[in-house]
């Protein structure tokens, strides 16, 4: 029954897989919910932080701060491509790679020069293979980043970007609208756009609230530029975070499902094996015995 042997043999390894998919599964539940907590705690500060920087910004303002200035023609750019430091997430990586291909390509087409930043052993891994020259990288990020890691990242762009080498930065991550759905997304970071700015071209609309400003809105813009855009590498950061446990649940839940599917079809298989050589048998013994009474 060398068969029936090697039937068994691939139902218990395919039993030993799916213990292991079926417990990273529930890890990784586990670290999603903390990640997306992670996410919708940074909103609010990062909602008010645009708001107020939306409120104080006009034209003139925009003129003395280096982190508004707005290149006429960019150059020369950065691109931190945020990845995760490890696989078993599906397509995950695969589609921020993707997502940060298309947009050197784009920028490169226009005449930019791209400096790529990468963090995670996965982009670095993909960029490595390709032969594509790096800025810099870190791996030592984990999937629960903190403020710190943020400004560690993007405070020696911005003192490039005001030093005038660098005229625009911008960052490649997961955005994480919900669960199911963490699509790759670059966003323009430096220079710094309010949201107001962004909608209606100008920022007077949004100027409207009365603010008692101390001492005043120059003083309090030089304070708060650097913390939104700090912020806005922090908050790519926690949704990657929570878009890689997502994507890793999803990813280890199909591979449990499909392996129960598989030991289905191979239990059945052993149990038809199983019958044949049972009947097999039968039959050799009544031949036998026929064959002694003949």
């Amino acid at each position: 029954m060398a068969k029936g042997r090697e039937l068994k043999g691939r139902i218990k390894s395919v039993e030993n897989t799916r213990k292991i998919t079926r417990t990273m599964e529930m890890v990784a539940t586990s670290k999603m919910k903390r990640a997306q907590d992670r996410v919708v705690a940074a909103r609010p500060y990062a909602n008010a932080l645009a708001e107020v920087i939306s409120s104080l910004y006009s034209s003139d303002l925009a003129e003395r701060f280096p982190l508004l200035r707005q290149p006429a023609q960019p150059r020369r750019v950065a691109l931190v491509v945020l990845t995760s430091n490890r696989g078993l997430a599906g397509g995950f990586n695969a589609n921020l790679i993707k997502e940060a291909r298309a947009q050197i390509a784009e920028l490169e087409r226009g005449g930019v020069q791209v400096d790529v930043h990468v963090i995670g052993k996965k982009g670095l891994g993909y960029f490595k293979y390709v032969g594509r020259a790096l800025a810099s990288q870190r791996l030592d990020i984990t999937d629960r980043p903190t403020a710190e890691n943020a400004a560690e990242i993007v405070d020696g762009l911005m003192a490039d970007y005001v030093a005038g080498t660098l005229d625009g930065v911008y960052v490649t991550y997961s955005k994480f609208n919900s669960v199911l759905s963490t699509p790759p997304t670059t966003d323009r970071i430096l220079p710094v756009t309010p949201p107001a700015a962004k909608a209606t071209g100008t920022g007077e609309a949004a100027r409207q609230r009365d603010y008692m400003l101390f001492p005043n809105a120059e003083a309090i813009l030089t304070e708060l530029l650097p913390s939104y855009v700090r912020n806005s590498v922090y908050r790519a950061l926690v949704e990657t975070a929570a878009g890689e446990q997502s994507a890793r649940r999803t990813a280890m839940k199909n591979a449990t499902d499909n392996a129960g599917d598989i030991l289905n079809v191979l239990r059945r298989t052993y149990n038809r094996a199983r019958q044949a050589q049972i009947t097999q048998e039968i039959a050799e013994i009544v031949g036998g015995a026929a064959a002694l009474q003949g």
